[in-house]
Parts: C-alpha cells; structure tokens; sequence
C-alpha cells in the first residue's frame, strides 16, 4: 500500500516527533525502516500504520485517507484498525485465489485452444 498522499502524511509525523530517529524509537522500529518508506523503496505496511495509530494515538482514517482528525483518543481506533487488517487479509487471499485463477485458465486455454496439437 503506497500512495503520495500516505507518505506525505507520514512525512508530517515524522516532523512533529523530530525526525526520522526519533520517530523510530518512539514506535520501536528501525530508523531505516522509516527512511525506506518515506523514499518509497518500500511499501507503506499495515504494521507501520498500526504502531502510528496504537502508540501515537494518529487517526487510521486521517493516516489512511486524509480525513477527518488527525489524532484520536477515541476507543473505536483499535477496533477499526482491526476491521482494516481483516479487509486486507481478505484482499490478499482474493488476489491470491485470482492469480491462481488466472493460471489455471491460461492452462486450460493452451491445452485447448484451436489450431494447436495435442499431445496423445
């Protein structure tokens, strides 16, 4: 999950908490870890934005989409963080059924497809 607007966002973070190093020791996570996702060589991670909302009380909803306030203390946090990883879950064993999918079409359709000679 990576997108302009996230990583912008997450730059904001990194300057109300002092900068990279101390963001990272503020979550309990490697200082290049920030630096990598902040440069987009790595994707933003379902992990990142759990620690940013559970530890620094950041709203899922404005991280995630830009709405709304920026920082909660509201109990429901937690659970729509939890509702999001759910999603996502669900997201990737989608694309996972998908590709499988897709392979065993492709399969089918060079076993079968006209014009070519089947082995027998």
């Amino acid at each position: 999950m990576s997108d302009e607007a996230l990583v912008k966002r997450l730059k904001i973070i990194v300057k109300e908490h002092g900068g990279q190093l101390a963001l990272a020791g503020a979550i309990g996570v490697d200082q290049g870890f920030i630096s990598k996702v902040i440069n987009k060589k790595q994707e933003v991670s379902y992990y990142l934005i759990r620690k940013l909302c559970f530890q620094l009380k950041y709203s899922p909803e404005w991280l995630i989409l830009g709405t709304g306030d920026k920082k909660i203390n509201k109990p429901e946090a937690a659970k729509l963080i939890t509702e999001i990883q759910m999603l996502r879950t669900e997201v990737d064993i989608l694309h996972a059924r998908m590709r499988a999918f897709e392979i065993e079409i492709k399969e089918i359709k060079d076993f079968n497809w006209p014009g070519k000679q089947q082995a027998g």
